[in-house]
This record gives C-alpha cells, structure tokens and sequence, in this order.
C-alpha cells in the first residue's frame, strides 16, 4: 500500500512484517560514532555530540563529529571545485542517478523508517512517511527536469540569421540546513533539487536527527554520486552559522525556526545578491463553520495537532469554531483526544510518540500554566508523563485547552500536542482572527457550502490550505499533490517544495544568442 502524511491506518500485515525486520537493522546501527564527509573522506573531529533517542534517553543513536569553521571552509571548497564537472554532466543522466537513488530507497524504506522513529521519536506511519516523501522528491524532481527539457527554451528572432535560446543553469555550491522533524525528507528534499539542478551541495543536518542525513548521504554514495558533489558537516548553531556566512555558497536552503530563518535570510547576501529559500514556522489556525460535517473536522483538528506529537510547522495549534457548534465539537475532540493512545512509537498501534526532548517538555509546561494562570481551561490532557514505560523518554499528553485570546499561546509556535479553540459569530471574524499573526504557513476549513469555501480561498492568507480535510485540517503536504511553502513570515521564496516552481528556484537564466552570416 501507499504510505502517505494522508494515510489514516496500515492494515497491512506485510508492510509491519517487512517494518519490524527494519528495525532490527536500525537496532544493530546504533551507538556508532560517525565522521563528517568532504569530498567523500570521513574526517573525524576531537568534538562529538552524542545523541539520544526521545523515546528512552538510554538509547544512543549515535555520536556525530562537529564541524568547525575550517571544515566548513574546506566543504565548500570541495564543492566548488567539482561545481564545473558537476553542472557539465548531462541533466539525463542526473535524472538516471536520482531516478536509481529514488528506488534504492525504496527498497530500503522499512529499515531507514525504523531508524526514523527511534532517531526522533515518529510513529510508525509518520516515519514511514518521511522516507516515502523523499522517494517522492527524487521522483517528481527528476520528473520536472525531463519535462522542462532540461529548461531549455528556444525564443524568438529578430532575424533568419540568429538564433536565442533561454538556457536556465545552476549557481554554484549551495548549502542546505535541516531541521530535527523530518530528518530524512528535509536533508534530502532539498538537496536533491539543487544536485538535479547541477549545484553541488553542502549540508549540514540538526544533530538531533542527523543520523538519517549520514544515511541518505551513504545512499547517495552508493548509486554512484559523485564524491564531490555531496558533502556532510555535521554540527550545531555554530556550524551552519560558518556555512551561512562563508561567501562561496551560492545559494542557501534552511527549514526551522522564523527566528534563526530570519537571521540567514537577511545575513546571508551581505556581499552580493544570492538566492534564499527559508521555510520557516507557522500558528495554523482551522475553522470550523455551522454547516460543517463535525465528525470530519474533529478527526482533521485531532490529526494535524497531534500527529508526530503537534512537531510540525503544519501542526494545526488553534481552532476558530462558529457558535452553534461550538460546544458540540469541543465535546467530540476531547473525547476522540481522551482515546489517543501515547508510548513507544516503536509499537504498531501507538499514534502519539515522545516530544524531542526536555525543552519541548519545558514549553508544554509553560503552555499549561499559562492557560491556567488566565482563567483558561484544560479539557483533556495537561500532564507531563513520567511513571512506568514513559519514565526514560519525553513525553506529554494531547491537550486541548480553551483561554481568552490575550494569552500567548494563541501567538507563539508551541512545537508541542496543544491546541487552543475559541468561539466565533462568523466565518469573516475566524478568518479575521486565523490571518492575524506573522505567519502564514498552513490553514484548514470545515464547511458545508461552496460559498463558504469560496469565501475561505480569497481571503486567507496561507501558502498550503485544505478544506474538509480529515487526514488533516493543516498537515500531510505531499510532492506533486499539495506544493508546500507559506506566505508572510512562514517563508521566502514563494514556490513550495514538492510544487511545479520548487526546483525552478535553484536554477538562474542565461539567454543565448549567436548570430550567423
């Protein structure tokens, strides 16, 4: 079966069969310490960082060396010199190699999803699905050159004697910083584009989750990647700091935080223009109107604020519902919430993992006793759990709460299972209220009319949206299927990845003309 962010359940006795043999082999990966790759040498630094898994901090994933400045330094350089042989190569045969990646991938999906789930704590499904998303990336990627013809295009003549042509061409090395949350498809979504393109690609993954980039680079080696075409650094703030300031990349990919995505977008071309694509965070709001079908809202809200444990800049965090309907939904979400079973994601029937680590169990605290501080009221969950099979990892209950909308955690990206709900007259003050914060991410709507979704599209100001949606009211983006990128403060570039215009942006014009006798 096809496992997508969209997928409800797994009912297939093979696909765990074939799961459960991939953890096995996740299992026997653990605890190594690991090299960074430049060049395709490992070079091992004096400083480590060892990571532990969410779900049972004995667990040690894996000890990742720590780039420094110089290594950054000789990673670009790398990079850049094999740039001109890189962008030579024939875009077809780019194409066959990402092609041929895409399904060794595949085939190694039960074993790479399996690390996933215990690298950051994803469920079955979810982890799934962040491998199968990248398989896709390599795919319709690969898909968009070969039908641009390696975006190539004849123009016109002003006469019989020349000839012009719009040739698009890469830009040079290009850096790529990942985040923690989907650490298989946002290391490898994005490098993927930019070596397609003809780039070579420097990157450097969060170290929580930075496991899963070492295996997608090793992949990579293994079809026949070019050595120095890839190059991993692994690292902190510090790192990707030296690779945001060093001024041969050409171009720059981040995904995380609006904070540290404002910094790179307004550091990074300080000595010349160069392209930027931040994909930062987003407070995505649902709305549910009088007419809408409140089992399908209830299933769609409860999905995208707690699925992979509310960890996405897509998770759905506050919810605008019409009066009628008001305490009905409520009473139906926290009863499907009450039912959601939380533990090892590692379990085939657990929806609800560990958050990532204490931080996150920090800022759900903080989330708590604000709403309680103002009056507010937590209707189910609340509670950090920390007895029993949860006593070694970071875990937390669903919440769903209600407060006035002066408190903060109606503004803030919480990064944890809490959803807010409030009641409104009508669907232009939910649309009102859901367009008012900096972000402009994702946005869901529940409704029964054709004049309500209309009204819905022209005026919400979101970059991926979805209407009546029980997979999920504001998660579950796909390639070829929903672009994914967010207007205002939720994104730079204004094409979403997996979307017909992603890959167009790692590309620059060159008009050709040559003129004949």
């Amino acid at each position: 079966m096809k496992i997508t962010y969209a997928t409800m359940s797994a009912d297939n006795e093979e696909l765990h069969a074939a799961y459960e043999r991939g953890l096995e082999t996740a299992r026997s990966w653990l605890g190594q310490d690991h090299p960074l790759f430049i060049g395709g040498d490992g070079r091992w630094t004096d400083e480590r960082y060892e990571e532990r898994s969410p779900i049972d901090v004995d667990i040690v994933v894996g000890r990742y060396s720590q780039g420094s400045e110089q290594d950054v330094a000789d990673a670009v350089a790398a990079a850049q010199a094999y740039f001109p042989t890189w962008a030579a190569t024939p875009w077809k045969e780019r194409v066959a190699l990402m092609r041929r990646a895409g399904d060794v991938m595949e085939k190694r999906t039960p074993e790479l999803a399996a690390l996933v789930a215990i690298e950051v704590g994803k469920s079955r499904l979810e982890a799934l699905g962040d491998v199968a998303e990248t398989v896709e990336f390599f795919r319709y990627y690969a898909s968009q050159m070969e039908r641009h013809d390696g975006f190539v295009i004849e123009l016109g003549k002003l006469s019989d004697a020349e000839e012009n042509v719009s040739v698009l061409r890469p830009y040079g090395v290009w850096g790529v910083i990942s985040p923690f949350n989907f650490p298989m498809a946002l290391a490898a979504g994005p490098s993927i584009a930019a070596l397609l393109a003809g780039n070579t690609v420097v990157l450097k993954p969060s170290n929580t989750g930075a496991f899963a980039a070492l295996k997608f680079y090793e992949l990579m080696r293994d079809v026949g990647l070019p050595a120095g075409a890839l190059h991993v650094v692994t690292g902190g703030d510090e790192t990707g700091a030296a690779l945001v300031r060093n001024r041969d990349v050409d171009g720059m990919t981040f995904t995380g935080s609006y904070e540290v995505g404002m910094g790179i977008y307004t550091r990074f071309a300080t000595d010349r223009p160069k392209p930027v694509i931040c994909e930062m965070g987003g407070k995505n709001p649902a709305i549910v109107t009088a007419t809408a079908d409140l089992d399908v809202a209830t299933d769609g809200v409860l999905r995208a604020a707690f699925g992979y444990s509310g960890q996405k800049c897509s998770a759905c965090s506050r919810v605008y519902v019409e009066r009628p309907v008001y305490e009905p939904f409520l009473d139906a979400l926290v009863e499907k919430t009450e039912r959601i079973t939380v533990g090892n994601p590692l379990e085939r029937d657990v929806f609800m993992g560990p958050v990532i680590d204490e931080a996150a169990v920090r800022r759900f605290r903080e989330a708590v006793a604000e709403v309680e501080a103002r009056g507010g009221r937590i209707l189910v969950g609340g509670h950090v759990l920390t007895d029993g099979e949860y006593a070694k990892g970071h875990y937390v209950e669903p919440t769903v709460a209600t407060v006035t909308e002066d408190s903060w955690v109606w503004k803030r990206e919480l990064f944890v299972p809490f959803v807010v709900v409030a009641a409104v007259d009508t669907l232009d003050e939910a649309i009102a209220k859901a367009n008012d914060t900096p972000f402009g991410l994702t946005a869901g709507l529940f409704a029964g009319t054709e004049a309500e979704i209309d009204r819905f599209f022209e005026r919400i100001e979101a970059g991926v949206t979805y209407v009546n949606r029980r997979a999920g009211a504001t998660t579950g983006a796909w390639p070829n299927i929903q672009s994914f990128g967010g207007w205002k403060g939720s994104g730079t570039s204004g094409a979403g990845g997996g979307g017909p215009w992603y890959l167009r942006q790692y590309l620059r014009e060159q008009s050709r003309t040559v003129v004949g006798e």
